[in-house]
Formats: C-alpha cells, structure tokens, sequence
C-alpha cells in the first residue's frame, strides 16, 4: 500500500534537515531567475487568440483546484462562454503525447483529474505538457476561453486572471521553498495573482479562515454514488457507522475529516496523489462500505463491488466572487481560430 507521506519539517513545526535548507536555498535561486526572465520579457509568454483563466498554487498538496476549476467552468458556461480545459495529466501513461480526454477516456490514458472534469463538466479537455499548445488546441476546437487547471508556475502561456488556491487549515506550512517546505513559489507570488481563494471546508465546518482579500471556498459533499450503477444515497445515511475511507488526493486527511464531521466512523487508507490502484489495495481485512473521492472512484471501477461509493464534492464561494471573475475577462468575441 502506497500510503500518503509529506515530510514533518512542512507542516508540523518539526527541524527542517540541513540538505533540505541547502537545496530550498538553490531552488529558490532558479525559481527567482526563472521568474526574473520572463518579467524582463528574456522568455516569452505566448499568448492565445482567447481569455486564459489559470487555477493553481503555490504550495504542494491538495487545496482544491480541481473542484474549482469545474465550478469555474460551469459559471462560465453559464455566463455564455464555451470554455475548454487545459491540463497537463499528471500520472496518465504517456505523459510526452498530447491527447483529447472525453468521459469515457481511461485515466491511464488522460489523468485521473482531467477525466473527471470531462465526466462532471462534458467541456473540452485538452491534455499536454505544453500548455500554450493545449491552450491552441482548444481555442481551434471552438472553446472560446480555456481554464489552465494547475498552470500558476507555466509561465510560457500568457493568461489573462491568476487565481490562486490554498488550503485553510494547513496554510503554506512552514513558509519555505521545497524542499525545506512545500512551497513551489515565495509567498509574495500568491499575493500577485488576481484571486487568492481559500478552501476553508466541507460545507461551513469551520476547519479554515479566509483572511483579508482572500475568498472562501467551501466543499459540499453530495450523495454516495454506487460504483457499480445503482441508486446513490444520503450521506448521512452513513453516520454511525464505520467504513473504509480511501483517499488517494494531495491532502487524504480534508476528505477524512469532512466524513468524520457527519458522524461516519472512519478507518483511514491514504494512498499517494495520483496512485494507481491494484486489487491488494483493497484487502482491508473487514467487510465494510468503502468511501472514496471522485478523483479516486475514476480509477477504481473495475476494482469496484457493490460496496464501493464515491463521494463528489462541489465547490461554493460567495456570488461576489463569480460576479467579480467575470468582470475581470475581456469581452467576448466569436471567433477563435484566428
């Protein structure tokens, strides 16, 4: 069993290692020059004939961006605009070859994330490394915006709105760069994007706080969807009872408490981001219900008996938050193969 494992030194105050400080302190030297060569216009950002929304963070583990992009990509929908998703699909096979995912397209082949964004939103989802291709890609295909999900740190695809997202209970850690922390970029990055969200819970549970000119971002679970067919059921209709909890995510722990806050009883299994799950994963040596993330459940079908359910979650932020994302896009236009 692959089992989740951040270094204490990140998140739990623990010393950080001598090596990790030598090599953050390196890092943070080329992250620097990086950055310093495209703000001087030495590399440059290509930009595509359509609005480009990224959706990232600065620090490593799971805040949510996925959740939000499909949100992101519903009130655009919504709004009017035809938007497309760009990815770069991390844990498919063929990571070199760029790739159209659909719903039925196996997260082998196009990512377990960007799956199951085609699956929830039925959007176009483009898969490459190179992002400004994906992001051509799409714009020939008809998207007239494209939505970058995890693209913060691509900074050859010029975009038109950053967004940010944390993680309200467990913040930016210890405040360094990896190694030393799990900081991709220094803080002062996130506070250059047009948008910091905060993913502050399941559903009001008070696990984290939004501060000043940061956005709350809350993760409402659903019903538990059976994955071999069948009729999804309550929740709630869990409590009290103990289940096998599988979570295979950047941060298993914020899908376990949201189970344990409506009274489920939780046995554990974390399993690293992006896992690729065998059979043995799931020889728990009890008979229980097995609760598991959508991200998890797209992978897991074939493994499935009628005791597995998934439990999608929806991303809910305040209507400000939606009224000022879109009015921060250019008009729109009706022609994007230029």
């Amino acid at each position: 069993m692959t089992k989740a494992r951040l270094p204490a030194w990140w998140f739990d105050n623990a010393p950080v290692p001598l090596i990790a400080r030598a090599v953050s302190s390196v890092y943070g030297d080329v992250t620097r020059l990086r950055r310093g060569l495209y703000s001087r216009h030495l590399l440059r950002q290509h930009r595509v004939p359509v609005p480009v929304v990224v959706v990232g963070n600065i620090a490593v583990g799971g805040t949510g961006k996925t959740p939000l992009t499909i949100a992101i990509v519903e009130r655009l929908r919504d709004a009017g605009w035809t938007p497309g998703v760009a990815s770069r699909g991390h844990g498919r096979r063929e990571e070199r070859t760029p790739r159209w995912v659909e719903r039925n397209t196996s997260p082998d082949e196009g990512g377990d994330e960007p799956v199951l964004i085609a699956m929830r939103t039925g959007a176009k989802v483009r898969v490459d490394r190179d992002r400004v291709a994906a992001a051509r890609a799409l714009a020939q295909a008809g998207c007239d915006i494209v939505v970058c999900d995890d693209g913060l740190q691509h900074y050859r695809l010029a975009r038109d709105v950053e967004i940010d997202v944390a993680d309200g209970r467990r913040g930016r850690g210890n405040g360094q760069l990896l190694p030393a922390g799990p900081l991709r970029e220094p803080i002062e990055r996130a506070m250059r994007c047009d948008f910091r969200v905060v993913n502050v819970g399941a559903g009001g549970d008070g696990e984290g706080i939004a501060g000043f000119g940061e956005w709350p971002m809350q993760l409402v679970p659903g019903d538990a969807h059976p994955l071999v067919g069948g009729r999804p059921r309550p929740l709630a209709s869990f409590a009290g009872q103990r289940v096998h909890a599988v979570a295979g995510i950047g941060n298993p722990d914020r899908f376990f408490a949201m189970l344990r806050d409506r009274g489920i009883a939780v046995v554990p299994h974390a399993f690293s981001d992006h896992h690729v799950y065998v059979a043995a994963d799931f020889e728990f040596g009890s008979k229980l219900p097995v609760l598991m993330t959508e991200k998890d459940a797209v992978k897991c079908r074939a493994l499935a008996d009628a005791d597995f359910h998934s439990v999608p979650v929806r991303a809910e932020l305040p209507e400000a938050f939606w009224i000022a994302l879109l009015d921060r896009l250019p008009p729109r236009t009706q022609d994007t193969t230029a």
